[in-house]
C-alpha cells in the first residue's frame, strides 16, 4: 500500500482520513486502516495523548501501511521535533494566522536546507534500520513530509495567499467550527460568508498548486467541498463513528 500521501495527490488523488481524538490503544491506527481510511490525524491539540501513546499508534500505522499524522498544540521546536522523529507523516498546525507561523513549523519539519530540523537517524522514522546515506534519506523525508495549516479565522483567510506562498507548506486545511464560530456564524455551514471563505481557499491552493481540505463530522457536509476541488480531507472521528454506529443499531433493536 502506498501511505506516501504527497505523492498520490501530486498525481491527482484524493485521499480520506479520520480524526483520532480519544481512543489510545495502538491498533486503532489498523482499524482505522480496515475502515479504507488513507490516513489519520491524533488530535494532540483537544486530545489527551502524551508523547508515548503517539509514538505506539504511529508504529502501528507504519507497520500496517497507513499515514499517521499529528495536530499539533503550537510550532515549538521540541513538540514539532518529537511527533516527527516517532515517523509521523505530516502535521497539521492549528489556527495559522501569520507567515511568522507557518515558517516555523516548516523550520522545525523540515531538514537542511529547506529548514533545521535537528537530526537523529535512530528513531521510528527510520524504522529503527541504519540509514546508509543520511543526504538521501533527508532529502526523502523532506518530500514526502505533509505540511498543513489549518485556517480558522478571518485573519488566517485573509493572510491565505501568503500563508501557501511558504516553501515546505503543502496544504490549506479548514477547521469549520472554529472559523465560522470567529465569523460570527457558529454552525451554520451553508452560509455565503462561509461559503466565500472556503472558495477563496481552494483558489489560493490551486493558484500556488498546493492543496487544500476541510473536516466535517458528516458526510453530506464534506462532499459539496470534495467536489469544489478539495483533495485532502478529514470526515469525523473514531468517537462519532462509535456512537453513531451503536446508535443506529440500538435504534433497530429497542423497536
Amino acid at each position: 500500500m502506498n501511505y506516501n500521501l504527497k505523492a498520490r495527490l501530486k498525481k491527482g488523488e484524493r485521499v480520506m482520513g479520520t480524526m483520532i481524538s480519544l481512543f489510545d490503544h495502538p491498533e486503532i491506527a489498523k482499524i482505522v486502516q480496515l475502515c479504507g481510511f488513507d490516513y489519520f490525524i491524533i488530535d494532540c491539540e483537544h486530545g489527551n495523548f502524551d508523547y508515548t501513546t503517539v509514538a505506539r499508534i504511529l508504529t502501528v500505522a507504519r507497520e500496517v501501511g497507513i499515514c499517521g499524522m499529528v495536530r499539533i498544540p503550537e510550532p515549538r521546536r521540541e513538540v514539532v521535533l518529537k511527533f516527527m522523529d516517532m515517523g509521523a507523516g505530516g502535521l497539521l498546525l492549528p489556527n495559522t494566522e501569520t507567515v511568522e507561523h507557518a515558517r516555523a513549523l516548516v523550520e522545525h519539519a523540515k531538514y537542511a536546507p529547506l529548514g533545521n530540523r535537528g537530526v537523529q537517524l535512530s528513531r521510528g522514522h527510520s524504522g529503527f534500520e541504519k540509514v546508509s546515506n543520511p543526504t538521501e534519506f533527508m532529502k526523502k523525508k523532506n518530500e514526502e513530509t505533509l505540511l498543513l495549516i489549518q485556517i480558522e479565522s478571518p485573519i488566517g483567510i485573509k493572510n491565505i495567499d501568503e500563508l501557501l506562498a511558504v516553501e515546505g507548506i503543502d496544504a490549506a486545511f479548514i477547521g469549520p467550527n472554529d472559523l465560522s464560530q470567529s465569523l460570527g456564524i457558529m454552525g451554520q455551514f451553508e452560509n455565503p460568508v462561509f461559503i466565500t471563505a472556503l472558495d477563496k481557499i481552494i483558489a489560493a491552493a490551486k493558484k500556488r498548486q498546493k492543496f487544500s481540505g476541510a473536516h466535517f463530522q458528516v458526510a453530506s457536509a464534506l462532499a459539496p467541498w470534495i467536489a469544489k476541488g478539495m483533495t485532502l480531507n478529514l470526515w469525523a472521528n473514531e468517537i462519532v463513528m462509535m456512537m453513531n454506529g451503536a446508535k443506529e443499531g440500538m435504534a433497530v433493536l429497542k423497536k
